[in-house]
């Protein structure tokens, strides 16, 4: 009997160490565009694929970013989401962005994202901002923003923003999934449909029935325009190739622990969060975790990004990153931020992010940017921006930018994975250390040696 026992406990360990799980199935392919006219006949966790062949650059495009969002309703702020349902590009692709505008005094009153870390940059005016950790500590960690100031607001955790300057405000935010949901406080609580029961919330919260259902009176709808929820349909395959079906009512339709399930960039948060040690001896996937008790605001926050990059280089480009290394309190977050600043003419030349999809917005001029479908197909798709537009690069695609404008042009970006990596194609193939043999590189691009150790001379 002892045998069987141990092939089990054993197949079951396996089971829940062959993988990190993600909150988003991890690409399959190049890119997997959101068909919205599909969604009665297939059910999948996310949405089904459109037919690649059809896929064009607005299906990875948006526009309406720099527009200041309506903030007269009762609480001051509007949302202006960009999420899989106005980028259906972003399907599968674990990332978003959204524009939020706060009047005079205006606030974004405690809520969750339950599928996503979000990390905002302030465009303008003060903002104070904070989130509270999970029971028992709820401690609060809190910090006054100004312009091109950086926070981040880890996975599932109660947070906050408030106008507390003299003008509006307004901040673009990214957060780590396609559709992260929104979850808000006051109306979970008092505005469930159907409510909750008056008694339960008085016995919650240690008052009488009386407060209550004040309280429930006083629950309003907040303004914006929601982020719609996702009623998936899943197929799961056990072990022994059994079939289920698992429906969801806009939350993640993933198996459980004992499945097979989907692979992620960056570790799953087993905590609220882990601040990274550079100091640390210990080497891990990531940075290893400071010490929570000793964790500050300064962690989670970054100063600068509103100032211009030095583009007095050959390409004419600065990129300023927000990632783990200037920002720890991103580690196993799985997001990160970046300014980019493009000289008139300026070029990011071809290049890769290995380990995250990119999402831009132009604060400032006009880009031409693509990227370019995995072999056989090599099909480049490509755009002109101009302010306030977006634009998503899949996971691992060669993709540029190039100011086309006569003027200085600005971007603001987030990736999903807090160290992306970049592999710049140019400095990779001519410029490696050591060098790749010119006779590889002179068979690969069909050239002779001495134009391949002329490109060399260059990089």
């Amino acid at each position: 009997m002892a045998a069987p026992f141990i092939f089990f406990v054993l197949l079951e360990i396996v089971s829940l160490s062959i993988g990190v799980y993600s909150y988003e199935p991890a690409p399959m392919q190049d890119f997997c565009v959101a068909d919205p006219t599909n969604l009665a006949a297939v059910r999948v966790n996310g949405m089904a694929c459109k037919n690649p062949t059809f896929v064009q650059a607005e299906d990875f495009f948006y526009s309406g970013l720099h527009i200041s969002g309506d903030t007269r309703n009762n609480y001051g702020y509007r949302v202006t989401p960009v999420t899989v349902y106005q980028i259906p590009g972003l399907n599968t692709l674990g990332l978003s962005m959204i524009r939020i505008d706060y009047a005079l005094w205006g606030a974004n009153p405690p809520h969750t994202h339950p599928r996503a870390t979000e990390i905002l940059t302030v465009l303008e005016g003060t903002l104070q901002v904070g989130f509270i950790t999970s029971d028992p500590q709820n401690r609060l960690i809190t910090k006054v923003l100004q312009r091109g100031d950086v926070f981040v607001f880890p996975v599932g955790l109660v947070h906050f923003q408030r106008n507390m300057g003299h003008s509006n405000a307004s901040a673009i935010a990214a957060l780590s999934s396609q559709n992260p949901g929104v979850i808000s406080i006051t109306n979970t609580i008092f505005g469930s449909n159907p409510p909750l029961s008056t008694e339960l919330l008085a016995h919650t919260f240690h008052v009488d029935n009386k407060t209550v259902n004040r309280m429930k009176r006083k629950s309003v709808k907040i303004h914006l325009r929601a982020i719609k929820p996702v009623r998936a349909l899943v197929t799961i395959t056990g072990f022994n190739g059994e079939v289920k079906n698992a429906a969801t009512g806009g939350q993640d339709a993933i198996p459980n622990n004992n499945g097979l399930s989907t692979f992620a960039y960056d570790p799953k948060p087993l905590q609220d969060y882990c601040v990274a040690d550079p100091k640390s001896s210990v080497y891990v996937n990531g940075m290893a975790c400071k010490n929570p008790m000793q964790t500050q605001a300064d962690d989670f926050y970054f100063s600068g990004l509103h100032l211009m990059g030095n583009t007095t280089n050959p390409f004419g480009l600065k990129v300023t990153p927000v990632t783990v290394a200037q920002l720890p309190g991103l580690n196993t977050l799985g997001i990160s931020m970046i300014r980019i600043d493009y000289a008139p003419l300026g070029l990011n030349p071809p290049h890769t992010h290995p380990r995250a999809t990119e999402i831009i917005t132009v604060l400032k001029g006009t880009l031409q940017v693509g990227f370019v479908t995995s072999y056989p197909e090599n099909r480049l798709i490509t755009k002109v921006l101009c302010k306030g537009d977006v634009f998503v690069f899949p996971v691992g695609l060669v993709h540029f930018q190039h100011n086309v404008g006569s003027k200085h042009a600005v971007v603001i970006g987030a990736l999903s994975s807090q160290n992306p990596g970049a592999i710049m194609i140019g400095n990779a193939v001519f410029g490696s250390n050591p060098p790749i043999a010119s006779e590889i590189l002179a068979k690969a691009f069909q050239v002779d040696k001495k134009l391949v150790d002329q490109l060399k001379g260059k990089f």
